[in-house]
């Protein structure tokens, strides 16, 4: 029997390894990938090029350039250009040479800074965006509405799903540009390490997040590419919020840390609270397995391995 034919882009990345690791256990798919140093997708010619050379049936488009709130602030045209030209390149080259199903990854930031909480789908410009990754989320939104409009208009079963914060195995733990997770991961086991006794987060604490683990995300991708692809967009989160300052507590505990723990109210909270409502994809059969606790334990282990072993993203 004829394998069915994936092209997962971005697959070096947390969500991209994990997508990849999650297809590796179906032996009926061929997993396609390329380096950045073999395809840029920023460039239109070289994406056709390898999409009609690969003929995928399905394209993940996992690939994205990615940061937090310092990032997000130092470096916004990169941030837009970088994943405008992205989305622009995998969609349109992808209907162009034919590929019947596009899966399109994009975040919880594509929801205004005062949503409803949890946020439901049709909250998606409703009102202003967070200014602390308008760049980023203006970036997704398009690529988000391409799929919805190249759907609309020549009938591919393109769709998008909207992920929570994620955190996991292949993180990025640089030490300015990371998500709050990795960085509080690297922070409290570097500070354990050196036998400090206080470590400083930014903010209040107060803020409230929601934390998916990489690999459900991973369960939530196979589960829709192997559903009709019914909505266009596709909220996938835990449910389950914390606090910053919560969260910080499992870390500690999680990296063996003992001192103590200083809020920094001088630095940006970010949007207050920011949960997804995921009932349209619970209501299809999916389910998060991954605890944030477990999840957390897990990930310091993955992070501690890969500092040893000198693969660490940062």
């Amino acid at each position: 029997m004829e394998r069915q034919r994936i092209y997962v882009a971005g697959h070096t990345g947390m969500v991209g390894s994990a997508v990849v690791r999650r297809l590796r256990q179906d032996a009926a798919v061929e997993i396609l990938t390329a380096s950045h140093a073999e395809l840029d997708l920023r460039d239109a010619h070289a994406v056709r090029a390898f999409l009609e050379r690969t003929a995928p049936q399905v394209v993940v488009v996992a690939a994205a350039k990615v940061g937090g709130i310092h990032a997000n602030n130092t470096y916004p045209a990169d941030f837009a250009y970088d994943n405008l030209a992205i989305a622009l390149n995998m969609v349109h080259e992808s209907h162009r040479c034919g590929v019947p199903r596009l899966l399109f990854l994009g975040s919880s930031c594509i929801y205004p800074r005062q949503a409803p909480q949890p946020i439901p789908e049709e909250a998606l410009l409703s009102s202003p965006l967070e200014q602390t990754n308008e760049a980023y989320a203006i970036a997704k939104i398009a690529g988000l509405k391409l799929c919805q409009y190249y759907r609309r208009q020549f009938g591919v079963a393109y769709q998008s799903l909207m992920p929570c914060n994620l955190y996991g195995p292949g993180d990025n733990y640089h030490p300015e540009n990371s998500h709050v997770l990795p960085a509080l991961i690297r922070r409290f086991s570097e500070a354990a390490a050196a036998g400090l006794d206080e470590v400083v987060v930014w903010g209040t604490g107060t803020v409230l997040r929601e934390f998916l683990h990489v690999d459900d995300l991973a369960s939530a991708i196979v589960h829709t590419l192997s559903s009709p692809p019914e909505a266009d967009w596709l909220n996938v989160g835990s449910g389950a919020e914390v606090t910053i300052r919560d969260l910080a507590l499992l870390v500690a505990r999680a990296t063996g840390f003992r001192g103590a723990v200083r809020f920094d109210a001088t630095k940006p909270d970010g949007t207050p609270r920011k949960v997804l409502d995921s009932r349209r994809i619970l209501a299809t059969g999916w389910q998060p397995a991954i605890t944030l606790e477990d999840g957390i334990r897990r990930t310091v282990e993955d992070f501690r391995r890969e500092q040893h072993d000198g693969a660490l993203r940062q």
